[in-house]
């Protein structure tokens, strides 16, 4: 179930919840990880934005679904995350991916690869 910790501005999901809630259709996937980490493997239909790059491209974030931003492990797109609402996105559409890509990966959800 999504949590928030007390002062962030984002909820954190694990990936069974992201799938979940794409799978609604009211969703899409940021991957803020890097280019080559990006090409080995990532969410079916998810948008690449490295993290270091998110402030200049928040205009290419959807503004009609949640945000979900993965990483390999959280940490980078909990930073995502809390770039997103230092840019004034809604708080109530981010969410963090805690548990990350390869744990995606492993459960044999969705994948695009290249």
């Amino acid at each position: 179930m999504a949590r928030q910790e007390p002062g962030e501005p984002y909820w954190r999901i694990n990936v069974d919840e992201a799938k979940s809630m794409l799978e609604d259709g009211e969703s899409i996937v940021i991957d803020v990880r890097q280019p080559d980490e990006w090409l080995s493997g990532r969410v079916q239909g998810a948008i690449h934005i490295p993290v270091d790059d998110i402030l200049m491209r928040i205009d290419e974030l959807p503004d009609d679904k949640n945000l979900l931003f993965i990483c390999a492990a959280g940490a980078r797109s909990g930073l995502a995350c809390e770039m997103a609402a230092a840019m004034d996105l809604p708080t109530d559409r981010l969410y963090n991916i805690e548990d990350g890509t390869p744990v995606w990966i492993e459960k044999n959800y969705p994948i695009e690869l290249g």
